[in-house]
């Protein structure tokens, strides 16, 4: 059977996705790049908040459109929404074939059977605790020199705005001998970038070990011979020790990047969210890292109306961003979402004025960066090639300052063939509020 996967959401939700794909091939499935031609398509669904809902379903109704007008002969939806919503789904998008969680997705092949058995619309959702699947049995769907590398599922941090520990169950760690092993399978076959992900990184091993094992985990993966760079997302801050930054700091193969859900920049609100730091530790914390780490590059993620936020909180995290500087920033519009301790908080925000709000932020994060960028002229950074333009002599790269898709590119100049995946030096002769322009 020909088969389109469409992945929605985040770099979690695309490993899942590259399981499958595994799963598909293994049995002698073909994957195809347009809907239009497949036999069954798959949607991987995210269900995180509201706009990411949104787009999920109308995904879904788009390409439920192909089992009348294309070759589409049957619909199956995985992930967060359908875990979450599976049942009133099902209800609503009678077109929809099967739906499966984020733990019983692995049992697509056997589904895939059943349907061309002429089985019945079907629901199977299972433990959302349950630890599943060998990571290293998937087919990349990034380009082939860099990977996402899952080091854990779940979250026990209990945000009062987040649904993801009902969506992706409790914290899991996978054994740390199964993620060597793999980075080493991702590195033989020419990876030369993993970008370690989970809910949070820096709880990596709590679980299996009764100890934070990030450190050491970097440790490990260092020592594989081709692997060029480590990066680190989504590190919470209350658990980033000094054990983790002295082997951020010391190990040449961990790029000096560290992610950080920050979230707000006021206390009364960082204890409404549930997060267990306050605002005086969080800039220690980022004080600590910029004095221990030469030239590190900090990214945060941060919330704006959260319910009850006042004029006078957003001013204390307004004058947090400008007073931090963050490198990297991203910002969400509260989502209220239901099933949530917060959803039954009151002083909800408008929409207008999250929006507001969060424009503020991010005009302020422009000007912050353009300044950074400026600073980078002249200097000569490392850049990892992964695009050229067509018909010009530029070419599209990343420091290792950039995470791919969320953070800025270089445009690269240069009358010289370069091949994709490999790494070059390139002189900055300009900048950009986000993305840097050089010559090499």
């Amino acid at each position: 059977m020909k088969i389109y996967i469409e992945t929605l959401g985040c770099s979690k939700n695309l490993v899942d996705s590259e399981i499958m794909t595994n799963l598909f091939t293994k049995n002698r499935h073909q994957i195809v790049l347009n809907p239009e031609t497949a036999d069954i398509i798959v949607v991987n669904t995210c269900g995180f908040i509201e706009d990411a809902k949104k787009e999920s379903i109308d995904e879904i109704f788009n390409l439920a459109q192909l089992k009348e007008e294309g070759n589409c002969k049957k619909l199956i939806v995985t992930g967060c929404l359908s875990e979450r919503y599976s049942e009133a789904l099902a209800k609503e998008i009678p077109e929809v074939d099967a739906f499966l969680g984020t733990t019983t997705f692995q049992n697509i092949i056997k589904v895939v059977d059943q349907l061309l058995g002429d089985e019945k619309q079907f629901v199977e959702v299972g433990n959302i605790d349950e630890m599943i699947y060998d990571h290293a049995n998937r087919e990349l769907l990034t380009p082939s020199h860099f990977a996402y590398v899952k080091i854990a599922e779940g979250c026990d941090n209990k945000c009062t705005y987040c649904i993801i520990p009902k969506l992706r169950g409790k914290f899991r760690s996978r054994k740390m001998e199964d993620i060597v092993d793999e980075v080493k399978d991702l590195v033989s076959k020419g990876v030369r970038e993993v970008i370690l992900i989970a809910q949070d990184t820096a709880r990596y091993g709590i679980d299996l070990y009764d100890s934070y094992k990030l450190a050491e985990l970097l440790k490990r993966l260092g020592q594989i011979e081709d692997l060029k760079w480590i990066r680190i997302q989504y590190a919470y801050p209350d658990v980033i020790d000094e054990s983790l930054i002295n082997e951020i700091r010391d190990n040449d193969k961990v790029v000096k990047y560290l992610d950080i859900p920050i979230q707000h920049g006021n206390d009364e609100i960082l204890k409404k969210m549930n997060r267990k730091i306050t605002v005086s530790e969080i800039e220690d914390l980022i004080a600590k890292l910029r004095s221990k780490i030469e030239d590190i590059v900090i990214r945060t993620t941060l919330i704006v109306g959260f319910p009850g936020e006042t004029e006078e909180q957003f001013n204390d995290l307004y004058k947090f961003v400008e007073k931090m500087a963050f490198d990297r920033l991203g910002v969400f519009a509260y989502s209220d979402e239901e099933d949530t301790p917060a959803y039954e908080l009151q002083g909800k925000i408008s929409q207008e004025s999250k929006e507001e709000r969060r424009k503020k932020i991010m005009m302020l994060q422009k000007d912050i960066s353009e300044e950074k960028n400026q600073l980078k002229v002249d200097q000569v950074f490392e850049v990892l090639i992964e695009e050229k333009l067509q018909d010009e002599n530029i070419y599209l790269g990343r420091t290792a300052y950039d995470s791919p898709e969320i953070d800025g590119i270089v445009y690269v100049h240069t009358d010289k063939v370069l091949e994709i995946g490999t790494f070059v030096d390139v002189t900055i002769t300009g900048a950009l509020e986000y993305d840097l322009l050089g010559d090499c």
